[in-house]
């Protein structure tokens, strides 16, 4: 038996990671299989569209990332903001978590040497942190095509979570991108009969003459857990947007109480107090989903669970049918990506009086990918000859999140 952590495990005896090793040796691929959407927007909308359909169906998986489709546009925005935001008097230092093949890591290096004063670009170190051997030795590969990139380039090959692999505290300022990290990330299910009743933890149990797993409900004892429900709840009270609603929700659970299922983005959670932890003066760049279309997996921020087979997508609707050949999304609830970038950085204490706080110690903002590549990147690059621009208008359902330390650092 085993406590839930994520989506599915084969015999029950650890905690289950969301990491798919299929989907990131494809994406390994992706660089020859489809090279650059960016050459063809001289077609129309109904080309660019065949053209994409084309290339999922020869890769048999169901997205790919912006940052491929549109390259090198798309790491050149990211670069861009970067550049107007970091204090450039002090040699700039990137880190990335999940860098894929290494695309958006060459892109912001090739922009920075094209567009940045010589000393930034000849000072500057990126560092990628990569879980995968295989992504690894492709992101070196990938930036390794322009050589002088490599002296200021370096892949370490591990977790990003785990706080031992950072070292010693990082004082001096620096960034940390993650792009399309958080919906993979390890999430905790819990569930509650009703409205008022406490939450408990999902477990999953496997009976040893069948080959179903089954779920069984304890109380909570995880930390991260209650940590995590703290800040939701926290979200809930305090949030203005946020507060009618809240009490009209409080109303209709007493008339008609029901059962309430949770996903909690615990693994977020944990990467973030490690970030704090490690480099307290870091900025930080993510970009991922912020809602899923046709999710059939009940609860709140509850993932899309889709396997696809001969180019055709089916959707689950229990996350106890995504075997390994599954793949995984989580949306990611910006709201609270925000409570608890503030809560690991120190800022956000749940349960003490707000008004009594000291400054945030971040400066934070949620944009809409159309809205900061217009601010930030070239969208003409990316506009067809009839006007239709799919890093703008096929991305709706994608964010932002920027965040920046403030001078209250103690």
């Amino acid at each position: 038996m085993c406590r839930l952590e994520i989506l599915y495990t084969q015999h029950c005896t650890t905690r289950v990671m969301v990491t798919s090793l299929r989907s990131q040796d494809r994406l390994g691929c992706l660089r020859e299989a489809s090279g650059s959407i960016s050459s063809q927007v001289g077609w129309g909308r109904k080309a660019y569209m065949q053209y994409l359909d084309n290339i999922y169906k020869q890769n048999d998986v169901s997205w790919f990332t912006p940052v491929e489709l549109f390259k090198p546009w798309y790491a050149h925005g990211i670069a861009e903001a970067i550049l107007r935001t970091a204090n450039l008097s002090v040699p700039l230092k990137i880190y990335e978590i999940g860098g894929g093949s290494g695309t958006c890591a060459k892109g912001i290096m090739d922009y920075i040497m094209l567009n940045a004063p010589t000393r930034v670009y000849n000072n500057m170190t990126y560092i990628s942190v990569e879980i995968s051997p295989s992504l690894a030795k492709k992101q070196i590969e990938t930036v390794g095509e322009v050589r002088s990139h490599l002296s200021k380039y370096r892949v370490e090959h591990r977790d990003a979570a785990d706080r031992s692999g950072w070292g010693d505290v990082e004082q001096q300022p620096c960034w940390v991108i993650m792009l399309e990290v958080l919906d993979n990330l390890p999430h905790d299910l819990v569930y509650s009969e009703n409205q008022v009743s406490p939450w408990m933890e999902v477990w999953v149990e496997k009976q040893q003459a069948r080959s179903e797993v089954s779920e069984l409900y304890k109380p909570l004892q995880d930390p991260l857990i209650t940590s995590c429900l703290e800040i939701v709840n926290f979200d809930k009270d305090y949030a203005p947007r946020r507060s009618r609603e809240t009490i009209a929700k409080k109303l209709w659970a007493k008339v008609f109480p029901k059962p309430q299922r949770c996903w909690l983005p615990t693994g977020c959670m944990k990467l973030l107090d490690v970030l704090h932890g490690a480099m307290p003066k870091m900025s930080l760049i993510a970009s991922d989903f912020s809602y899923l279309p046709d999710v059939r997996v009940t609860g709140e921020r509850a993932p899309l669970v889709s396997t696809k087979k001969d180019g055709s997508s089916s959707d689950h609707s229990s996350y106890l049918d995504a075997k390994g050949n599954s793949d995984i999304f989580f949306p990611t609830d910006f709201w609270l990506l925000e409570c608890i970038d503030h809560y690991c950085s120190g800022w956000l204490k749940p349960g003490k009086d707000k008004s009594t706080k000291k400054g945030k110690k971040r400066r934070t903002i949620t944009l809409d990918t159309s809205s900061f590549m217009e601010e930030f990147g070239l969208p003409v690059k990316t506009r067809t000859k009839d006007g239709y621009n799919p890093l703008l208008d096929d991305f709706k359902n994608t964010k932002f999140y920027l965040s920046v330390p403030t001078h209250n650092t103690k």
